[in-house]
């Protein structure tokens, strides 16, 4: 019994030095195992629980200004007040507690709200009653298609399309408020500063937010900026818009910007001017860098770089030029439309053009629209009507013709045509406005003989007159040979202007309607808009060449100093696009008629401007045309047939310094017309010569006085 006692005793101490032997290895491999970690990588431990994130923030700056040739600010900025929020790592019950605070502070706007944002603002406030829409039963079903976060984000979609109209109308006026300002901090981006209101922000609010910024961590009182037009309405279609600081980048251009350091919610031009020169007008943005710990809290913010205002735009644009020349417009359209026998007649179109430099002095234009509240008619500002729309403009263009015709060589210097009606079978009698009898290319001009136009045409086509016979032509040869020869010229193509959505016009389907070619040699087959009119007899005028009209003028550096010019930084040269071939001796008897279009007895233009002294010429235009305008449903299929009125010009004739294009659309119906288009063209040449007399005297610019009285709003109305 002892024997068996003591062999029992003396096995449990070697169980005991085992488990302690096990104990102590552990404890070796342990220490072991820190003294690795402390020595060997002690420093890169300490390092990664010290580490921060360095996260470049970009601040918008104001963009560039926009001034006139002779140094007037056409767009500025006009700062505003603004309250903004940056979140910095704040939670959704974080934001929404400052929402709240901020809410009893400000005044917001909530006509922007949607159901939907609506739906998951009731929500958010009443979970319990949202988790019973959906019950225990239905979440167990839709556990046999979805899993984790799918099947989060079904539930929490059948609580939101349960939420009914009844229940979002508990949502009281001051939830609405603090739902939109929420809705403002929660679509920014993360330290980046979101616009939460920048609209008639009272002084009272500015204050007191800025009083209280301790009690709103990310809310912070700023400024921003606004653009501003000094001459209200006037060329403002031009100028574009930007966005707002809701709509932010463009969704179809994102990467385009996200690729060039914007930020999702800059705002950046949209239109015309503001977005065909962004990269200019944006500026260099102010950056401060954000030092945040690991969590994500902001430790440091350093400044990297100060910002810098966009760039400025010195624009071709005369704008007492500009301004005078719309008033011009409106008040002649207004006379013109009480004389038409229609109701048709709503707009017109004026450029002028530098013929050297291709630079644009005024594009103008008007249009008389119906305002939709009022049901009154408003005059409304067009001038992107010289380039986006296009119209038959009739004989203007048949100094074209004349040069296409001795480029040719069908006709010479010198050729003469019998002005008679030309007779083909089948076809209504083609003829000038009166028998002119025997005319050269001179006078062909001068008293706009169509028939002269046709039998250069049927030569072109290589055709035969028989009076009274079919007129057999080659179609193809010869539209193809007129519409290369007109686009030399700016016609039927687009002129190259710096601004965005410009048409090229349109090019008729002549099949095999003989007829129509020499339709086409009168301008009355394709469209052209006033734009490329301009173009065209500005390459007449300088003798051949085709100038790239332009807008802008000059890119000159920012300056601190109100309203002063900087140092240029670019200007924008001349460009020729081509030079028309043909002879200078034919460009000089194109230039003869033209010159007695205005100043000889008997020219189509004389009486409005024979005893003028800056020596103008150009080329009167008449076009039977249908109506393809606003009201054109209300006709089917059948428009009815319309004039439009055209006019181009340029002065003084031998050494030009303007170039000028005039274009009426649908000026009357038949019978008793107008001549809105002389009474404009005279006008216009005249208030051109009288501004530049007036300033080489000293004199105050006739239509400064102007540029106070324009209406601010976007039209203004018709007598």
């Amino acid at each position: 019994m002892n024997k068996k006692k003591k062999k029992k005793k003396s096995h449990v101490p070697i169980r005991l030095n085992i488990l302690f032997f096990m104990v102590f290895i552990l404890f070796s491999v342990l220490v072991l195992r820190l003294g690795i970690v402390q020595i060997v990588y002690g420093d890169d431990y300490r390092r990664e629980i010290e580490r921060t994130e360095d996260i470049t923030v970009n601040n918008p700056v104001p963009r560039g200004k926009m001034f006139d040739r002779t140094g007037k600010v056409i767009v500025d900025n006009t700062p505003e007040n603004a309250i903004t929020y940056t979140n910095r790592g704040a939670k959704q019950d974080e934001m929404l507690q400052v929402a709240k605070r901020l809410a009893k502070l400000i005044d917001k706007d909530t006509d922007k709200l949607h159901d939907r944002e609506k739906k998951d603002y009731w929500i958010l406030k009443n979970p319990e009653r949202a988790d019973k829409k959906v019950s225990e039963k239905e979440i167990e079903k839709l556990k046999e298609t979805y899993e984790g976060k799918e099947l989060d984000k079904e539930i929490y979609r059948i609580k939101v399309d349960r939420v009914t109209d009844k229940e979002l109308q508990e949502l009281t006026p001051d939830d609405l408020e603090v739902l939109a300002i929420y809705k403002e901090f929660t679509s920014g981006y993360a330290l980046t500063p979101q616009i939460v209101k920048n609209k008639n922000v009272t002084p009272e609010e500015f204050a007191v937010v800025s009083e209280n910024l301790q009690l709103l961590p990310g809310v912070d009182t700023t400024t921003d900026w606004e653009r501003s037009y000094a001459f209200g309405s006037t060329l403002k279609s031009v100028l574009g818009k930007i966005t707002d600081s809701d709509e932010g980048l463009p969704a179809e251009q994102l990467d385009y910007y996200l690729a060039r350091d914007y930020s999702r919610n800059d705002r950046v031009g949209k239109s015309y001017i503001e977005m065909q020169y962004e990269d200019v007008l944006h500026g260099q943005k102010a950056k401060v860098k954000n030092v945040t710990d690991k969590a994500g809290n902001v430790l440091e913010t350093i400044p990297v770089t100060e910002g810098k205002r966009g760039m400025d735009l010195v624009l071709s644009i005369d704008m007492d030029l500009q301004v005078a020349v719309e008033k011009i417009i409106e008040e002649e359209l207004k006379a013109s439309k009480a004389k038409a026998n229609t109701n048709l007649l709503d707009r017109a179109y004026v450029v002028l053009m530098d013929p050297h430099t291709g630079e644009i002095l005024t594009m103008a234009g008007k249009r008389i629209v119906k305002d939709e509240e009022t049901g009154k008619s408003v005059m409304q500002d067009d001038a992107l009507g010289n380039i986006t729309t296009s119209y038959n403009v009739g004989s203007a263009v048949k100094g074209a013709t004349i040069l296409t015709g001795f480029k040719t060589g069908v006709i010479s210097p010198g050729t003469t045509f019998y002005d008679a009606p030309i007779l083909i079978s089948r076809t209504p009698p083609k003829k000038s406005w009166k028998n002119l009898g025997s005319m050269n290319d001179i006078n062909a001009l001068k008293y706009s003989s169509n028939v002269y136009m046709f039998y250069t045409a049927i030569r072109i086509g290589e055709g035969t007159y028989i009076p009274n016979a079919p007129l057999p032509l080659k179609l193809d040869k010869g539209f193809t040979t007129f519409r290369d020869s007109f686009a030399q010229f700016g016609l039927g193509v687009r002129t190259g202007i710096d601004l965005p959505n410009e048409t090229a016009g349109f090019k008729g389907n002549y099949g095999n309607t003989t007829g129509l070619l020499l339709d086409l040699s009168i301008g009355q087959f394709d469209t052209y808009s006033t734009m490329q009119l301009a173009q065209y007899v500005s390459t007449i005028a300088n003798g051949g060449n085709r100038m790239e009209p332009h807008i802008v003028k000059e890119i000159r550096e920012p300056l601190l100093e109100n309203n002063e010019l900087g140092p240029i930084v670019q200007e924008i040269k001349p460009k020729v696009l081509n030079r028309v071939d043909a002879k200078p001796e034919w460009f000089d008897r194109v230039h003869q008629g033209f010159k007695k279009v205005y100043q000889e007895p008997g020219g189509t233009a004389y009486s409005y401007f024979g005893s003028k002294d800056y020596n103008p010429a150009g080329k009167t235009g008449t076009a039977q045309a249908f109506y393809d305008g606003p009201e054109r449903k209300k006709f089917g299929k059948e428009p009815p047939e319309v004039i439009n009125l055209s006019l181009v010009g340029y002065a003084p004739e031998d050494n030009p310094e303007i170039a000028m294009a005039v274009i009426v659309p649908w000026a009357y119906q038949g019978g008793q017309g107008h001549s809105a288009n002389l009474i404009i063209g005279q006008r216009v040449m005249d208030t051109y010569f009288d501004l530049k007399k007036q300033r080489q005297m000293g004199k105050k610019d006739p239509a400064q006085d102007q540029q106070n009285s324009t209406d601010e709003t976007e039209s203004e109305k018709t007598e």
